[in-house]
């Protein structure tokens, strides 16, 4: 009976996936390539229903569940293209580069936000959402200064708004910036919010420029303990309570490095990686429909500017500092 719950949003979502991905063909058939990836056009069809045509209740679970495993087990699945090799190559450097990019977006998200006008609270909130991880950031620090509901709803607003026209537009610069896919990878791995982002933005360029790109945005990602303990003791709860909470790692984290040894360590066959570049493709662009019908941009729009206006100015502040630290590092 639980899984027949499922099935109507699953299948919603199914639906849309195969529609985007006879789209894409169609635009290679007339244009000779592909312009808008079928990824890409997972997240504005179901963006698009959402928007126009409010979604029954029905399909809620399917879509939720769509959101997350298949994305998760595509995330793991990307482990067995990536090796250990991979990290070694991007050096102390890549590592240095993105954790100066991360602390310098948090110091000017902040001040932006209060320059705006946001409460403190509201202003920490942008800036760790913008500056690491989007809503992990946010869930995360919010228990942590102390964060209201409606603060927390209010600085959530900024990453469904500014998330989906950066994942679709990112692409777009590709051939018209010259970049290469290794340069490509270390801006979308810096710029974007989460790691489906990342793999939405990456995968239609290329596997070299996906896997680098999720690499440099698992190294923002490990940044969001430290500041969440900063934030912490910067707090300095009463009654000697702990200022900061655990924040766990992701299975999905833990399964990516698994599968990522494995192929290190040549204990994943040759002939399986095409398969699982594919399949972890496919549910990538799974999830992005059950992501797209996730947005109601007519609720999204009509949320807080300043906020808004927040998030936005402060997104342009890391990647000016991201296109910065891609011209001073060099490509392996």
């Amino acid at each position: 009976m639980k899984y027949k719950k499922l099935l109507t949003g699953l299948s919603a979502c199914v639906f849309i996936t195969i529609s985007a991905i006879l789209l894409a063909n169609i635009e290679f058939i007339f244009l000779g390539f592909t312009w808008i990836d079928s990824i890409i056009l997972s997240i504005l069809l179901g963006t698009a229903i959402h928007t126009i045509w409010k979604i029954p209740p029905c399909w809620l679970p399917g879509v939720q569940f769509a959101a997350k495993w298949p994305l998760e087990i595509a995330i793991v699945l990307l482990g067995a293209s990536t090796s250990i090799t991979a990290i070694v190559d991007a050096g102390l450097a890549m590592v240095g580069a993105v954790m100066t990019v991360v602390v310098m977006t948090l110091s000017a998200g902040y001040g932006i936000g209060r320059m705006l006008g946001l409460p403190r609270r509201v202003a920490i909130l942008v800036a760790c959402g913008n500056a690491i991880c989007g809503n992990s950031a946010i869930a995360a620090a919010a228990p942590v200064i102390g964060a209201k509901g409606e603060e927390v709803t209010a600085s959530i607003t900024f990453t469904a708004a500014l998330g989906i026209p950066v994942v679709v537009l990112l692409p777009l610069t590709f051939p018209l910036l010259h970049l290469t896919q290794w340069q490509y990878g270390v801006i979308a791995g810096m710029v974007l919010y989460a790691v489906p982002q990342v793999l939405a933005a990456t995968i239609p360029i290329g596997q070299a420029s996906a896997e680098i790109g999720i690499l440099v945005k698992l190294i923002r990602v490990l940044m969001l303990g430290p500041v969440i303990a900063c934030l912490g003791l910067m707090r300095g709860r009463a009654g000697g309570q702990a200022g900061a909470r655990a924040v766990p790692v992701p299975w999905c984290v833990i399964g990516f490095a698994v599968l990522m040894t494995a192929r290190s360590l040549n204990l994943v066959p040759e002939a399986l990686l095409s398969p699982l570049s594919h399949l972890s493709s496919g549910l990538t662009n799974l999830s992005m429909a059950a992501l797209g019908l996730s947005v109601n941009l007519r609720t999204v729009l009509s949320s807080g500017g300043r906020v808004l206006a927040a998030g936005g100015l402060s997104l342009i502040t890391l990647a000016a500092l991201s296109a910065t630290a891609v011209a001073l590092l060099s490509a392996p």
